[in-house]
């Protein structure tokens, strides 16, 4: 693509070099990725600042510097107010508005959107449609699978990817959209048709600073949606009727809204719910009539998962009777109320469970089935929202019989005075702190006795802890494994 055509999409940039000669292949924000004929555009992120690698990404391969500031270089430089809004204008270009070429899902909220995402593609592929899906484990493609980074990746590699979705002719793509991703733009130029909210508890407050900021990341995924009805390709706001901030998200946008919920009326509504030791059943009232639903998944936030996958689905148009075979069954996501197989007499469960609201949620649903007592395992991310710590720990007495305090990527803090943050206040007893996850899984298994539950909390599908600037192995579901079998 020539780089004047590509350039003068910006509305406000400065450039003293002639770019008239000049093709562009490729666009980078990592200098070490750079190939022949590339844009470099220098991104200031929170510990390193792209500008710093101008001149190496020149001598790599860069053509054309995109950049906040003068830079003496051999290659034109183009320098626009932020860097970051520009990228993701330029690749939404360079890659052909390929969102607009398929129909994208957004899924945002606290809690709930991994296992939402994967129901919703569940259900699309048993509509026999082609998808893609991005999260926080991975992202899939027509069935291959692919790394990434962040919940949602930049605005870049969403483009990059998008693109590939529509030569591979995908149909429907889903995806996670963080807070982060939202305020920090990296999905501006991602058409987005059916925007689906879980719920809104307290995460996320080392970067948002409250909760009002918080909220208002999350609604600019609606706002987002645009201010025009189309015919001809709609668009849909799926919002949880029961979460206090679903009159907020409802005025955040202009396109049609679907509602569901259990204690509030909505268009997809769980009545006659009962929540067992193997699964949920509730009439799933509709705008197209009533169905029973009987899923091996459990847990109340199970049964709001399964109706937002439902609202949503029936938003891109499925049929309620295909929604309602997905969802009697369907078997969730790894790390996610996960049962560890094994032959003792209790039960031993592993879930991702970070939050104080999605730890509650799920020890709240062992109390319902437990029969004898309950074990929980959990610790709380290094350089993260300390807020939360003591909440964790409240909630851990509060629904726990033991509690067994631990690490979880302690990164660079100490593990030890992340557990003093927890404790710091606590009136509870009945817990104990063991520092070294693999013993504090251990002793919880060890401590377990005929129709108890063990739950390992916090790490979920992760198969490793951070520790300082190092990533070790460390898998939640094998270190259970090799103390239940020894």
């Amino acid at each position: 693509m020539n780089a004047k055509d590509l350039i003068e999409n910006l509305p406000d940039y400065q450039c003293e070099q002639n770019l008239d000669m000049i093709n562009i292949e490729h666009i980078e924000m990592d200098h070490r990725l750079l190939k022949t004929d590339s844009l470099f555009v220098c991104i200031k992120g929170h510990t390193v600042d792209g500008h710093q690698f101008a001149e190496a990404a020149v001598e790599n391969g860069a053509t054309v510097i995109l950049a906040e500031k003068e830079l003496d270089l051999s290659v034109p430089v183009v320098i626009v107010p932020d860097t970051a809004r520009a990228l993701a204008h330029l690749a939404n270009i360079f890659y052909d508005h390929s969102s607009s070429k398929l129909k994208v899902i957004g899924v945002t909220g606290t809690n709930g959107k991994t296992s939402v995402t994967h129901i919703i593609d569940e259900i699309h592929q048993y509509a026999m449609q082609k998808t893609a899906l991005i999260g926080t484990i991975q992202m899939v493609i027509d069935g291959e699978s692919h790394p990434v980074k962040n919940t949602t990746p930049d605005a870049l590699f969403l483009q990059k990817n998008l693109h590939e979705m529509v030569e591979k002719k995908i149909d429907v793509a889903t995806m996670e959209v963080s807070s982060h991703a939202l305020d920090l733009g990296r999905v501006h130029g991602v058409d987005i048709d059916i925007a689906v909210f879980t719920n809104l508890s307290q995460d996320h407050l080392d970067y948002h600073q409250t909760m009002q900021n918080y909220l208002y990341a999350k609604s600019l995924l609606f706002s987002q949606l645009g201010n025009t009805l189309k015919h001809e390709r709609p668009k849909y706001a799926i919002i949880n009727q029961d979460d206090e901030y679903a009159e907020f998200l409802k005025r955040a946008t202009a396109q049609p809204i679907l509602t569901y919920g259990v204690q509030n009326k909505a268009s997809f509504q769980a009545i006659n719910v009962k929540l067992m030791a193997n699964g949920v059943s509730f009439i799933m009232k509709t705008p197209k009539g009533n169905v029973l639903i009987e899923s091996k998944l459990m847990g109340m936030f199970s049964v709001y998962n399964l109706l937002a996958a439902a609202a949503a689905a029936y938003a891109s148009g499925i049929e309620l009777e295909l929604i309602k075979n997905v969802l009697n069954n369907t078997s969730g996501v790894k790390g996610r109320f996960q049962p560890v197989e094994h032959k003792k007499a209790f039960g031993v469960i592993i879930d991702y469970a970070h939050t104080p609201d999605s730890l509650e949620n799920v020890l709240s649903t062992i109390k319902r089935f437990c029969e004898g007592n309950i074990h929980v395992v959990v610790g709380c991310g290094g350089d993260r929202d300390r807020s939360k710590r003591p909440l964790m720990a409240e909630v851990s007495c509060q629904y726990a019989d033991q509690a067994i305090f631990t690490s979880d990527n302690p990164r660079s803090e100490s593990p030890q005075a992340i557990i003093d943050d927890m404790v710091k206040g606590l009136k509870n007893n009945n817990y104990q702190t063991v520092l070294d996850r693999e013993e504090a899984i251990r002793q919880a298994i060890e401590q377990a006795n005929a129709k108890d539950v063990v739950l390992i909390a916090g790490k979920g599908h992760e198969t490793y802890q951070i520790v300082g600037d190092k990533v070790l192995d460390f898998d939640d579901e094998k270190v259970a494994i090799k103390y239940l079998n020894s």
